[in-house]
């Protein structure tokens, strides 16, 4: 006689978090968290912006586990969202993956800042994430994704799972950006492959969405020209996009000063990143 299977409880986190700009400064303006989810709101550095940190109390994702996380960055306010550590997506034993489903609002006249760390994909993991983002008139987002193929130090690689990334993004309530990755079935010939990522450990992306992405280009390219992995910028529907393949760890370095050195561009904010980054 065959012995059914426990049921197994399921994470289901969620974070609301929303900034408004009131009495000449940005203030925290909404706040909600449900476990596994917390937020927590560090004392902003002379001369940048309001944070908020985002962190995962169970200290990873399982197969099932849900997350939902909802950021607004109301009009004139300016914000950062980063998360405290590497979010980590463990081998799954169930067929229903782990789903993040994240909506990103910046209102016009708005500044956010959306750079979570890495995700680690161990093997087997099973990651199905959306991020879709609405950018009014005026507004100005910057945002990145990283995600690691492993746990490497381990000497472990991701081979086997599935990862449903993707995102869409919204200008004057009109789409007009969608993009995906979709890695299932032989996921290690995928990554070997030197048609998809020649091998590499990891990959990141950068989005900088705002009226005026496209004259950043060059400034952009030529930030990358010190970086010790394959990378690239280009300009598509009026966006800037970068993406970074190679090995883990100088894909982390790229990225980290990149994005310190572009708010300096963009913004003329301090060319730095949260502490979290350097933790």
């Amino acid at each position: 006689m065959a012995t059914a299977l426990p049921t197994l409880e399921r994470g289901d986190g969620a974070a609301e978090i929303g900034f408004a700009y009131a009495d000449g400064r940005t203030r925290l303006s909404d706040l909600y968290q449900r476990a596994p989810c917390r937020v927590l709101t560090p004392r902003e550095e002379p001369g940048d912006l309001s944070q908020a940190v985002l962190l995962t109390t169970s200290g990873g994702l399982a197969d099932g586990d849900r997350i939902a996380v909802a950021l607004r960055v109301g009009e004139g306010a300016s914000a950062l969202v980063t998360s405290q550590a590497a979010e980590k997506v463990y081998g799954a034993r169930l067929a229903a993956p782990a789903t993040i489903r994240v909506g990103l609002t910046v209102d016009a006249g708005a500044w956010c800042e959306w750079l979570p760390q890495e995700t680690i994909l161990f093997e087997g993991a099973r990651l199905d994430r959306r991020t879709v983002a609405e950018v009014a008139p005026g507004g100005r987002l910057l945002a990145c994704e990283f995600v690691v193929f492993g746990r490497l130090a381990h000497g472990e690689r991701f081979g086997t799972g599935l990862l449903h990334d993707g995102w869409d993004l919204r200008r004057a309530g009109k789409l007009v950006w969608r993009d995906a990755l979709r890695l299932d079935g032989d996921i290690a010939g995928l990554i070997d492959s030197p048609y998809s990522f020649a091998g590499a450990e990891a990959t990141a992306m950068v989005l900088y969405v705002a009226d005026d992405a496209p004259k950043h280009l060059e400034a952009a390219r030529a930030l990358l020209d010190a970086s010790e992995t394959r990378c690239g910028a280009t300009v598509v529907g009026g966006l800037l996009i970068l993406r970074w393949f190679g090995d883990a760890s100088g894909v982390r370095r790229s990225l980290a000063g990149f994005l310190a050195a572009f708010r300096a561009e963009a913004a003329g904010l301090p060319a730095r990143l949260p502490r979290v980054w350097s933790c």
